[in-house]
């Protein structure tokens, strides 16, 4: 099963919000729009920026039967720390890839956000199927 995941963004500070208007990305699995709070760090300005200049598409792979991983193709700023995740909760891992959670795991990651509309049933029968293709880009370009 392939699910098509765009990433919502909403509120990041960009070269634009100085212009008086946001970049904002879209957070889709299939048909159904997921509402994230993202982090405000460096990593996230670093995926935004990426994500502005083409939307990246990720090819995940069921990891553990708790998460989602897949390489965004560059390496982008990290602060790792311990962190115990849960359902919905996005993270970078080892600085070039993006794992989605559906289940929980204890590891060093650094923060992205935070799926925060979806149960966690709701987010293992979206993620917890089979392999998933990820999406991220400004909404813009998302057609």
């Amino acid at each position: 099963m392939v699910i098509a995941l765009c990433l919502c963004l909403v509120g990041l500070a960009s070269a634009e919000e100085e212009e008086g208007e946001m970049r904002m990305l879209s957070l889709i699995i299939g048909d159904t729009p997921v509402q994230v709070e993202w982090e405000q760090n460096e990593s996230v300005d670093a995926l935004v920026a990426l994500a502005a200049e083409q939307a990246i598409e990720i090819e995940m792979s069921m990891y553990g039967g708790f998460e989602q991983v897949g390489p965004i193709g560059q390496s982008l700023p990290r602060d790792d720390a311990q962190t115990t995740t849960r359902a919905g909760d996005i993270v970078l891992y080892s600085g070039d890839q993006i794992v989605v959670f559906y289940g929980s795991n204890s590891w060093a990651y650094t923060r992205l956000g935070r799926i925060v509309d979806k149960t966690d049933e709701e987010l293992a029968a979206l993620l917890g199927s089979g392999d998933v293709a990820i999406t991220i880009a400004v909404a813009d370009d998302i057609v």
